[in-house]
């Protein structure tokens, strides 16, 4: 089982995109805000395997529940 500690540049690269600092804040100031009626997976910029990975992860509130969460406050501000 996988134990480690899962961040922001963990689930970035786990989406397969850059997953420096600046490569994540340039992402979010680019999609922010996000509608509160659009969920995080539902969002139009993801491809179709980064939508299922981030909801499966929300639904089976898998490991990385907590940072797909903070991803998704990032987005709403």
């Amino acid at each position: 089982m996988d134990t480690s500690k899962h961040s922001l540049s963990t689930l970035f690269e786990q989406l397969g995109m850059p997953s420096d600092a600046g490569s994540i804040e340039t992402f979010v100031a680019r999609h922010s805000p996000l509608p509160r009626e659009i969920a995080i997976q539902d969002a139009p910029f993801w491809s179709e395997s980064q939508s299922h990975f981030l909801e499966e992860g929300l639904e089976d509130d898998s490991d990385w529940a907590e940072i797909i969460d903070e991803l998704d406050a990032m987005m709403r501000h």
